[in-house]
């Protein structure tokens, strides 16, 4: 029994392009848990732009907490990008979910008029360019495979 189940890759009938989106969009999840986990203030000053004030042990502890929760998504993205592509729609779909959450809290439903850190805007780029995405991995990319899972020609 190895770590990894099977890949499914072969079973991707999307986009091929889609697929590294996906990728790129692990390797920008990862960049940042890294930042969140390793920085000393998490990122929540030097790149939040955040004022700690007297709650600054509590802040650096919620950016390193999103720093975790960020490395676990970030490489079940990139598992999902390298080696299970049919599941590239579904990944595709959750991000818009994540980054759309983030863009209305940060834009319309957080405070007004304040500070926005990078992924505020990153956020709402990233729906867009998920949907269209999103779109072009459920669409056959006009070659599919001889056969389906089981080996019988479709």
């Amino acid at each position: 029994m190895s770590f990894f189940p099977p890949s499914t890759n072969h079973q991707y009938r999307g986009a091929k392009v889609s697929v590294w989106f996906l990728t790129l969009s692990a390797v920008l999840t990862l960049i940042p848990a890294a930042i969140h986990s390793f920085l000393p203030d998490g990122g929540a000053e030097v790149i939040g732009g955040l004022d700690l004030g007297d709650r600054r042990e509590l802040v650096i502890g919620l950016f390193r907490w999103e720093g975790a929760t960020q490395f676990a998504l970030g490489f079940a993205v990139l598992a999902v990008a390298l080696r299970y592509q049919a599941l590239t729609p579904l990944f595709l779909a959750l991000l818009i979910v994540e980054r759309g959450l983030i863009t209305l809290h940060g834009w319309v439903l957080g405070p007004q008029g304040g500070h926005h850190p990078p992924a505020h805007y990153a956020s709402a780029i990233t729906v867009v360019l998920a949907g269209i995405f999103l779109w072009l991995s459920l669409r056959p990319s006009g070659k599919q495979p001889a056969h389906d899972v089981e080996g019988t020609k479709p």
